[in-house]
């Protein structure tokens, strides 16, 4: 979806309303959903439990980064062991799920065999609407996980079902993928910067 009614005359022109508008829409998150969710995902890493992560096309990518960014950028200088986990990162068990069984379905089968009742669950999802988003909420609810959705658009059913919602009010992909992998990275820094053993470091540590 456009960020303008009207079409830029160049790149220049049109990167003023993009960021123009991903201004917009970074204040119009709810900073007590991003603290809520890391003080679960905090929790989450001191408890032992794991975090899964999951999303679509772009979303997936976000999901894999994030990875990257708990796994390692966290425990650099803290005492905490983050266990996570991308339901994106085996395009073998992908593709055999959704070969074998139902593409909507490939999130909550491998749900079904890797979590269990304590750990967490963060959904990336531009609509908040994609079928195997929303059954893999289902299922993660059902079966005792913490859920966290990361939102855009109108929110979908995400939204609505999730523990923790933190929605971006955008409706252009980019502006709302932009957004999602900071709070990634906001939730990654914050808790590391939180629990580094020697505080004194924090001004000059590199996140």
């Amino acid at each position: 979806m456009s960020i303008s009614s009207e079409p830029p005359d160049n790149a220049a022109q049109y990167a003023d309303m993009y960021f123009s508008a991903l201004e917009t829409a970074a204040a119009s998150i709810d900073r007590t959903s991003i603290d809520k969710a890391a003080q679960l995902l905090e929790e989450t890493y001191k408890s032992g439990n794991m975090l899964f992560c999951c999303g679509n096309g772009g979303s997936a990518a976000l999901a894999n980064q994030m990875v990257c960014d708990h796994l390692n950028a966290i425990r650099r200088g803290t005492n905490l062991r983050p266990r996570i986990v991308s339901l994106c990162s085996s395009m073998e068990t992908l593709t055999a799920t959704a070969n074998d069984s139902d593409y909507a379905n490939v999130f909550a089968h491998s749900l079904s065999s890797l979590a269990s009742k304590g750990d967490v669950l963060v959904t990336i999802s531009s609509s908040g609407d994609s079928e195997n988003i929303v059954r893999a909420i289902d299922w993660a609810m059902d079966n005792g996980l913490h859920t966290i959705a990361l939102t855009g658009f109108e929110g979908g059913r995400s939204a609505k079902k999730a523990d923790i919602n933190i929605h971006v009010s955008a409706h252009n992909y980019g502006i709302v993928e932009d957004l999602h992998q900071s709070i990634t990275h906001i939730l990654a820094q914050s808790i590391r910067a939180k629990n580094l053993v020697d505080q004194e470091t924090y001004r000059t540590t590199t996140f």
